[in-house]
């Protein structure tokens, strides 16, 4: 079994190409969103135009609705900070969205699944994994 951790840019990629998460997915893997990550995904919701409005709302229902999201807790804060210090210290500026995914694939031992690897290259004890 896997334990995973989807980053935004799978879940929009499926979205693009019509493929539901399923389709990504095997039945045994332990599979994971952040709750940052339904952030950005709503995000899309306000910024569609009215006729993809409702599609983008039941996309996003429908990840939701398939696993777990995982909140930014104080464990996380603590990844969090470990992270942005790290990527403060090596001159690589990261995403702000980007260190809390990894932070929460780091603080419950998860492999980010994302089809942008190089946000995560180099993060100590992140597992990435090209979609």
């Amino acid at each position: 079994m896997s334990r995973l951790l989807l980053d935004t840019t799978v879940l929009i990629d499926l979205e693009r190409a019509g493929h539901d998460l399923e389709s990504i997915l095997l039945d045994e893997d332990d599979v994971a969103v952040s709750a940052v990550t339904v952030a950005e995904l709503e995000v899309g919701i306000h910024l569609a135009s009215e006729e993809h409005v409702d599609d983008r709302r039941e996309s996003v229902r429908a990840v939701v609705d398939s696993v777990v999201v995982l909140p930014y807790d104080i464990e996380v804060a603590h990844g969090h900070a470990v992270l942005l210090a790290h990527s403060r210290k090596t001159g690589r500026p990261r995403g702000r969205h980007d260190l809390i995914v990894a932070a929460t694939a780091l603080v419950s031992g998860r492999t980010i699944i994302s089809a942008d690897t190089t946000a995560f290259l180099d993060l100590p004890g992140v597992l990435v994994f090209d979609a």
